[in-house]
């Protein structure tokens, strides 16, 4: 029988899944679950899955009913941490079962990381972004000037192999939010990549990802070695 430990001394090989079409949202979370488990025993690799959803609203563990205004699409819990969230056509999502036992047993690092790669990634097409202490996700000044969220990140760890991830608002149809307060923060709009007159295809976006890929794992072999950066 193989051993389920993780050997820490071996690159973990990472696979890389780029879907073209649509994938319901209950199967990419059941799908999820079963790499999760695969990777938690040692006989999976670990996974990052970008696509697409068809319209959905995802709840995370501190979702309030209060705050799903008009549940005009199918509603899912999620198993994520976090609150509402909206996925659906023109948002990009990334998925990461990872595996902490390996890459640093630090949910706060994890996150910040992600937070990372996806502020670097747009960067490459020319939009500033940041975080916002005591908002989770990724911020960017709207063509008003305000401050409005580009970019939303929930994560779930189970036994140390990650789950979720993030997703990045490519050309999504923005009145799909009004049926949620997006993350549970009312006071803050959601903008897009086209919106801010960047219009790229899903295609360019997961080159652009792949491509600054080396400073997220790198950020996270850091952690490993307790450096969160």
């Amino acid at each position: 029988m193989a051993s389920t430990a993780p050997d820490l001394e071996s690159p973990a090989r990472i696979e890389w899944r780029r879907e073209t079409a649509p994938v319901p949202y209950s199967q990419a979370l059941a799908a999820m679950e079963a790499r999760n488990a695969g990777v938690a025993a040692g006989e999976a690799e670990e996974l990052a899955w970008l696509l697409e959803h068809p319209p959905v609203y995802t709840a995370g563990t501190s979702a309030d009913p209060a705050e799903l205004v008009d549940p005009r699409f199918e509603v899912v819990e999620a198993g994520r941490g976090g609150r509402y969230t909206y996925h659906g056509p023109g948002q990009r999502v990334g998925y990461l079962v990872l595996d902490l036992n390996r890459r640093g047993k630090d949910v706060r690092c994890f996150v910040h990381a992600i937070e990372g790669w996806v502020i670097a990634t747009l960067a490459r097409f020319g939009v500033e972004s940041w975080r916002a202490e005591g908002r989770v996700g990724i911020w960017t000044r709207d063509i008003d000037g305000s401050e409005a969220k580009i970019g939303a990140i929930g994560v779930r760890v189970r036994r140390w192999v990650t789950m979720h991830g993030f997703s990045v608002n490519l050309d999504p149809d923005l009145a799909h939010f009004g049926g949620i307060v997006p993350c549970g923060i009312a006071e803050y709009g959601v903008t897009s990549m086209a919106r801010l007159g960047r219009k790229v295809s899903a295609e360019e976006w997961d080159e652009a990802l792949i491509a600054t890929s080396d400073d997220f794992l790198d950020a996270l072999a850091a952690a490993a070695k307790g450096a969160c950066r």
